[in-house]
């Protein structure tokens, strides 16, 4: 099996088997990150373009790290301070970095969609780093990669998503691929944060707290998009706390050996108190870490698109 794709832009219209290839390569990349020396000469003479029309902290920091450690020529792009602002479109952007011969786009957008677009009009290729509330790739892979590190396996496990699902395309890029991979998938949050029509992501949808976590092997929390909801959608934090938000008590209706995600940033004391981000079976650190790996990952084999082989890379 190989990535044999231009782009990498989400999970849906990823096969089981390509999803996998990307974590097994992944999972090779672990390796040179705990290496004093974390560098290889993979990209070399490559030149990746993060282009981020929206905040970012992890992603863009990961993304950027990644290419470095692969000795890729990285250069950050940002909206606020790019001919955008003076009324050039999005394509023409696109076009004119294209001409400086660049290799790869790591793309972040607030309107879903925005990458695809740009992946159409574009012959470099492009990874999704986030558009809108489409799809989240790489934090998707990242997150599969921290459970079957942790778990073994994927197939067959129980893991709760809670939160905001509607505005969360972490969510979304989750259950796409965690269902590839055999996965029973379960969503938890307010009424006016859960998709009306679920049928689609072939998930549960559960009705209480204690539904959501019974006999759950991964427990993602999500925090609250207040940057893209239009409207307030619940009375108040405290309230959402209250009901929504994850606690040692409620940690104990889960499996034992239950693991707690959270793709960041956390808002401590809201979707999950402290006492359970800073516990042993918080792995959150842990998918930071793997973040890289992923990352390094999708350069590789989109930035490499002519072959070698990935023992090429170490």
């Amino acid at each position: 099996m190989s990535y044999n794709r231009k782009d990498l832009l989400g999970m849906s219209d990823l096969s089981a088997e390509e999803i996998t290839y990307l974590l097994d390569t992944a999972q090779t990349f672990c390796e040179i990150n705990e290496r004093d020396v974390k560098k290889v000469p993979t990209l070399k003479g490559r030149t990746v373009i993060n282009v981020f029309f929206e905040p970012s902290t992890r992603t863009r920091t990961s993304f950027e790290i990644a290419g470095k450690r692969l000795s890729a020529d990285t250069i950050n792009f940002t909206a606020s301070s790019s001919s955008t602002t003076k009324g050039e479109t999005l394509i023409d952007t696109v076009k004119n970095m294209e001409a400086m011969h660049s290799d790869v786009f790591v793309v972040r957008h607030s309107y879903s969609g925005a990458v695809k677009l740009i992946a159409e009009n574009t012959d470099t290729a492009v990874v999704n780093a986030g558009d809108g509330l489409n799809e989240h790739p790489t934090q998707a892979l990242l997150d599969l990669l921290t459970i079957r590190q942790r778990k073994g396996k994927i197939k067959g496990l129980e893991i709760a998503i809670i939160g905001d699902i509607t505005h969360s395309r972490v969510a979304r890029s989750d259950i796409w691929a965690m269902n590839k991979l055999g996965a029973n998938v379960r969503v938890y949050g307010p009424l006016t944060m859960l998709p009306k029509y679920i049928a689609p992501f072939n998930c549960r949808k559960c009705t209480s707290m204690e539904e959501a976590l019974e006999g759950a092997d991964v427990i993602i929390m999500l925090r609250i998009q207040h940057e893209r909801q239009g409207k307030l959608l619940l009375p108040s934090t405290r309230e959402y706390a209250k009901f929504f938000g994850l606690t040692n008590e409620k940690l104990e209706i889960a499996d034992k050996d239950a693991i707690v995600m959270h793709p960041g940033p956390i808002n401590r004391g809201v979707e999950l108190m402290t006492n359970v981000a800073d516990c042993n079976r918080a792995v959150v650190l842990d998918q930071v870490s793997n973040g890289v790996a992923v990352r390094m990952a999708a350069l590789y084999l989109l930035g490499n698109r002519k072959g070698g082989k990935i023992e090429n890379a170490s």
